[in-house]
């Protein structure tokens, strides 16, 4: 088992807010290789003295009950489907806190504005309420947190000017500013939307200032290579 190092006295442990994306969760069956190396990687970061938020998505879990409430259905609203995307966050941020059990502290955060007295190095986080996805509580963790690194792991290397899936002569791109950013993507929040970053929440990201990262959470060396501020594979919108 890896050890946490107690850091001198005085001393803070840097925040870093990470939103891993259900895909990597939930691609379709649960993803056990990625959870072993993530697990490592995280702990690893750990004892070298940071501090991680780390919020889960719904991944294939949460389209799956929205399919099937539609299919029985027909006619749900959006703030029924959004709720069964939020308990599907919190079905997997229960697994992801079960993982780092002896690091991570014992209650997983659903509401992301209220204060995190935890002095675990390990704090879980899932959805809240309907409107927007876990972009948007990653966003509002780092704001009350105070963290200056907000990683946003999902199963793509860049964002693209245009989806590279219907259109071969798409751009992809390292850099973007989020004026930018925010007219490629929708704007508007809908259940089940596949979008680099929640509309919603690059609005207030926006509106912070702050940067994100969007990094490949199959390739862990490149989230690796951000926190340690050498180049990456990986797209930063500021």
């Amino acid at each position: 088992m890896l050890s946490v190092p107690t850091l001198p006295f005085g001393t803070k442990r840097e925040h870093v807010v990470v939103s891993v994306g259900g895909s990597l969760i939930v691609p379709d069956e649960i993803d056990t290789t990625f959870l072993n190396t993530f697990r490592s990687f995280i702990l690893t970061e750990v004892e070298k003295g940071l501090s991680f938020f780390i919020i889960t998505g719904g991944g294939k879990t949460a389209r799956r009950y929205q399919d099937a409430a539609n299919e029985v259905r027909g006619d749900l609203n959006r703030e029924d489907l959004d709720w069964l995307g939020i308990h599907s966050t919190r079905l997997n941020a229960h697994l992801m806190r079960t993982l780092f059990q002896e690091h991570a502290q014992a209650r997983i955060i659903k509401n992301p504005t209220r204060r995190v007295n935890s002095r675990a190095p390990i704090v879980i986080g899932a959805g809240w309420k309907p409107g927007w996805s876990t972009d948007y509580c990653a966003v509002l963790a780092a704001k009350h947190l105070g963290a200056k690194k907000l990683v946003n792991l999902s199963n793509i290397d860049y964002v693209y000017d245009k989806d590279p899936r219907k259109f071969p002569d798409a751009q992809k791109i390292e850099k973007i500013k989020w004026a930018e950013f925010r007219t490629i993507i929708p704007d508007h929040w809908d259940p089940g939307l596949s979008s680099p970053f929640d509309p919603v929440a690059a609005k207030e990201a926006e509106a912070l200032g702050l940067e994100v990262a969007l990094i490949n959470g199959a390739k862990l060396d490149e989230f690796n290579n951000y926190l340690s501020a050498k180049p990456f594979i990986g797209t930063i919108i500021s």
